[in-house]
């Protein structure tokens, strides 16, 4: 669990117990997986989009600490001794020549990956104020887990390496921890806003068929996992839906939507009263067919797509041994119909 920052404790009066307005989701009420997904883009699209020239004061806005400086991802420290803060207006990007030097606007989700184009260009939901050197090293790499293969590591503790992610190959940059869960849900955020639009974003090397690969996937679920909704997201949420872009990330509203559509409960065919029952019982995969009339050939990949064990089956409950490593897993049964499940591990 993160430490509660004071900027939190400071605007915990104010914003942390702030909630959207009544009905604002009502939409999605019982929905889960794809229809899920589709219930909150009808929510949070039409958004006012900014523009370019708002960004600035946007940031000002909704990355402000309480002692008024900026919020820098990429350079602060929860709970720790920050190695430099920046002022606003002041410390404004300009030219740099290292780290501490000045502070620009990071696309978390990067301008190349969507094309630029109006909408996610000025998304503040992706978008945070951070250094411009550590932005600049960070460039349009993935977010990953490093190993020691170390190529850049900023102040804070952020790196730029060798990604030694389960499916992960390449450079990738490795925020801290405490930062996980918020890029995670300005993720899950673009892919709901944007989902529309993301089968056209082929430059994304996080996407296929506009959908995330499975390696990202699973790494996006866990940070969020392990880095909960804290009060700065949520500040920060109701500033954008106030006073910036009129709409709200929904997985800091209501975290648990992310498992609902991305996560082990998840699967396109589970609103389907037939769609087979799976779920890992320790080491063994159960497969419930409450419906079944015929074989059904089971197949169990791992986050990177690789068959890790099979079975052709006629029985109504079908039991799998399935010791394997902690992640992601992606369960496929067709029995004439198709339904994909995924399983964690």
């Amino acid at each position: 669990m993160r430490s509660l920052s004071l900027f939190g404790l400071f605007l915990a009066p104010a914003f942390l117990f702030a909630q959207p307005p009544a009905g604002y989701y009502d939409p999605a009420a019982g929905l889960t997986g794809e229809p899920l997904r589709e219930a909150l883009r009808d929510i949070v699209d039409g958004h006012t989009v900014l523009a370019n020239s708002q960004l600035w004061q946007a940031f000002g806005m909704a990355d402000r600490k309480a002692n008024n400086k900026v919020w820098d991802i990429y350079s602060d420290v929860p709970g720790g001794t920050l190695p430099y803060e920046f002022t606003f207006i002041t410390d404004q990007c300009g030219e740099y020549d290292e780290e501490g030097d000045c502070f620009n606007r990071e696309h978390s989700f990067p301008q190349s990956w969507f094309g630029g184009v109006p909408g996610p260009d000025t998304d503040v939901f992706h978008m945070y104020p951070t250094d411009a050197w550590v932005n600049q090293k960070r460039a349009n790499w993935p977010y990953g887990t490093v190993g020691n293969s170390i190529t850049y590591s900023a102040e804070n503790g952020g790196k730029l390496g060798q990604c030694n992610y389960p499916g992960c190959s390449g450079l990738v940059f490795e925020p801290i921890d405490e930062y996980k869960g918020d890029l995670a849900r300005g993720y899950f955020y673009m892919l709901t806003r944007y989902m529309d639009q993301a089968n056209g974003w082929s430059n994304a090397p996080i996407l296929s068929g506009g959908e995330f690969l499975p390696w990202v996937e699973n790494l996006l679920v866990a940070w969020h996992l392990e880095d909960p909704v804290s009060a700065k997201e949520i500040a920060r949420n109701n500033v954008v839906f106030t006073s910036l872009q009129h709409n709200r990330n929904p997985y800091i509203d209501n975290p648990q939507w992310v498992q609902s559509i991305w996560g082990p409960v998840a699967s396109i065919s589970e609103t389907q009263p037939s769609a087979p029952r799976v779920w890992l019982d320790g080491d063994l995969l159960r497969v419930d067919r409450q419906q079944h009339s015929s074989k059904a050939n089971i197949q169990v990949y791992s986050a990177t797509g690789s068959l890790i064990t099979s079975a052709l089956s006629a029985e109504q409950t079908t039991k799998l041994g399935l010791s394997v490593e902690p992640g992601l897993y992606i369960v496929v049964v067709d029995d004439g119909t198709r339904h994909v499940s995924r399983v964690v591990r």
